[in-house]
């Protein structure tokens, strides 16, 4: 029996799909205790929201970057429900007009949390508006056109912004330096994916063990939701199977059906990495070339896929191009080719 994801899905894709939203509401933890991982950030949080509860104040704003999927939602929220405000979700893609962003800033209430993913994607005109809300508590109102028009400042409750962005380089200076604290989510280690997926699997009434839980963790790229996407098709693999339980054993084999390797990586890393090896003896190559050469855009090379390629040590960026590295031979199985240094030593002995 051979699982096939569908057409132009990827399993081990950080980006959510609609069937997921309204699941990941039901298993992100509350309370900054619930959370898994990101020990070092989770106290940095804390402490400030406990510095803001002793001086009666809003928390300072936060820009929270990283790679998708991490958590950066569930933190804002969690934040939000540690300070007992409420937590406005919106994106900057749908902030498309000022007036979209000056309705949403009228209407929060004193302490509330409003949380703006992909911030790195406002528009300027919504930009400009958020720098006086954000430093002064401010709405600068545009009345009028022409020579007839003119500034009304209008004052804001004290809120809190938390931004969320996987491009944190890309965001504009003043922008940037309006977020009192800035926290780098990581990816996480296979021990709390583990937790997580465990957790997860009470939630969802999966029954599955430590070994397991860990096999699953082992191959999901480092990311939570990629973790909890595994675990619900490892079960769907389970109950086909007739077990009851999901084991190391069953895990190992659903996903090498779902053509999930040893590391997380799906045909389209794979075929990535091969290219690299065998049609450009192991770079350096232009991330355009490869885009082109795989058929996919080049957005979804460098969010997607070269993320985690990089940081499990298969790939390198340099300024002439991407090379592959040592450890990329060796998972491919392919025999790397040796130094001209040492081909020439050798030729002079």
């Amino acid at each position: 029996m051979t699982i096939v994801p569908a057409i132009g899905e990827r399993l081990v894709s950080a980006d959510k799909t609609p069937e997921e939203l309204s699941l990941e509401c039901s298993l992100r933890p509350r309370l900054l205790a619930e959370y898994i991982g990101q020990e070092e950030l989770k106290a940095q949080i804390a402490v400030a929201i406990a510095a803001a509860k002793l001086r009666g104040e809003a928390l300072d704003h936060l820009l929270l970057h990283g790679p998708a999927g991490l958590g950066k939602t569930t933190l804002a929220q969690i934040s939000a429900a540690e300070m007992s405000s409420r937590c406005h979700v919106t994106s900057a893609p749908s902030l498309e007009r000022p007036r979209d962003i000056a309705g949403l800033l009228a209407r929060l209430a004193p302490g509330d949390v409003l949380f703006i993913d992909e911030i790195h994607r406002l528009s300027p005109l919504a930009e400009e508006l958020l720098y006086p809300a954000m430093e002064d508590f401010m709405l600068d109102l545009t009345i009028g056109k022409g020579q007839a028009a003119r500034i009304r400042r209008v004052p804001l409750a004290r809120f809190t912004l938390v931004g969320a962005t996987t491009r944190p380089g890309t965001l504009s200076g003043p922008l940037r330096d309006r977020f009192g604290m800035a926290c780098r989510l990581r990816f996480y280690l296979p021990e709390e994916l583990s937790q997580i997926i465990e957790r997860s699997a009470s939630v969802l009434k999966i029954t599955i063990n430590g070994s397991g839980a860990l096999a699953i963790a082992q191959c999901s790229r480092g990311t939570p939701r990629v973790a909890i996407r595994l675990l619900r098709r490892v079960r769907d693999y389970a109950q086909v199977a007739g077990s009851e339980k999901v084991t190391a054993a069953i895990a190992q084999h659903a996903l090498s059906k779902l053509q999930i390797d040893e590391l997380g990586l799906d045909p389209l890393d794979r075929e990535l990495l091969s290219l690299i090896v065998k049609q450009h003896a192991g770079g350096p190559v232009g991330i355009e070339a490869l885009a082109a050469e795989v058929g996919v855009d080049l957005a979804t090379i460098e969010d997607v896929v070269e993320p985690y390629l990089l940081q499990a040590g298969l790939l390198r960026r340099t300024p002439r191009g991407r090379m592959a590295t040592s450890y990329a031979y060796h998972h491919i199985g392919e025999p790397e080719p040796v130094p001209v240094s040492t081909l020439k030593l050798w030729e002079s002995s």
